[in-house]
């Protein structure tokens, strides 16, 4: 190829690259604003990176938004900075329920403020989670209840508190952000994949039930949330690429991008993974023996690596 034709080709080539993402992106934003102009939206968990980053999303789309957290000062914070980086005249000023999964005697009376915010909601985001990595036999049963409670019961009881509303609405979208682990179960992560395999369940249980009224019930399985888009270190044992945070992780807002075009579309199940986690679903109904053989050779693995 003639040498000038390449010197011009290459910044072609780089304004179409960036021509494509300025698209891309300004058609995301279009959906979200879209998708949850003057709809009523709660976040369970608006403290988190993710819960962050949605809650940005949401309130410059024009949604009404709920934020939930267990620190009045930190979701003070966080609305005090949507409304310093938004237009008040095509926002709406966020409403702030404490909400904290691991009390569940507290939890009647949040359902409650949720529901008195608006009277009503349109988008329920589940995206709170708790994480615990050991062996089995030495997580407490206390720690157990607590991963339950976070992790199941607590989402399970809000779905319920919120659902008669939406029904006698007959419209509604409960959106379940969960992790991989509620498909597929890692070793020394036994109560967390347990708590996640129940709440998928109840989730897709839910999905037929309510479909009759109206409302919609997504789920979104992803590998693992990172803090941000840099890398981690890379890990010693086989399994662990079922859940690295990168490159195998997704950032904030690729996870909320995701969650919008969900909304937009009403999807009933995302996997965001690369193709090793996935392929490693379908073995695992498929080929179960070889799915449990290579998990138990990543658990000999890990321990050969800790002893070097």
């Amino acid at each position: 190829m003639d040498p000038l034709w390449t010197i011009l080709l290459v910044p072609f080539v780089v304004v179409l690259t960036a021509g494509f993402f300025y698209l891309y992106g300004f058609i995301v934003g279009l959906l979200s604003k879209t998708s949850v102009r003057n709809k009523v939206v709660v976040l369970s968990d608006a403290l988190s990176g993710l819960g962050r980053e949605c809650a940005s999303v949401f309130h410059k789309g024009g949604a009404r938004l709920i934020l939930c957290g267990k620190s009045w000062e930190k979701l003070e914070e966080l609305a005090d900075n949507l409304a310093n980086a938004s237009d008040p005249t095509v926002t709406f000023p966020p409403k702030l329920v404490l909400l904290d999964f691991g009390d569940m005697d507290s939890m009647p009376e949040a359902i409650d403020e949720i529901l008195e915010c608006y009277g009503c909601l349109d988008i329920l985001i589940f995206n709170s989670s708790m994480k615990v990595k050991a062996p089995a036999q030495s997580l407490s049963l206390e720690m157990d209840k607590l991963l339950m409670d976070n992790n199941y019961f607590g989402p399970v009881t809000l779905a319920k508190g919120v659902l008669p509303s939406m029904i006698s609405r007959r419209t509604g979208h409960l959106l379940l952000v969960n992790s991989i682990q509620g498909k597929l179960a890692v070793p020394f992560r036994a109560t967390y994949a347990a708590s996640k395999h129940a709440v998928q369940a109840f989730f897709d249980c839910v999905r037929a039930e309510v479909e009759e009224y109206g409302i919609s019930v997504s789920t979104i399985n992803h590998t693992f949330i990172s803090k941000c888009a840099a890398g981690a270190a890379p890990s010693k044992s086989i399994w662990s690429l079922l859940y690295t945070k990168k490159p195998l992780g997704v950032s904030p807002d690729e996870a909320a991008t995701e969650i919008v075009k969900t909304l937009n579309n009403k999807r009933k199940e995302v996997v965001i993974a690369p193709s090793l986690p996935k392929v490693a679903i379908y073995a695992r109904s498929f080929f179960p023996n070889v799915f449990f053989a290579v998990m138990a050779a990543g658990v000999n693995n890990a321990a050969v690596a800790d002893k070097m």
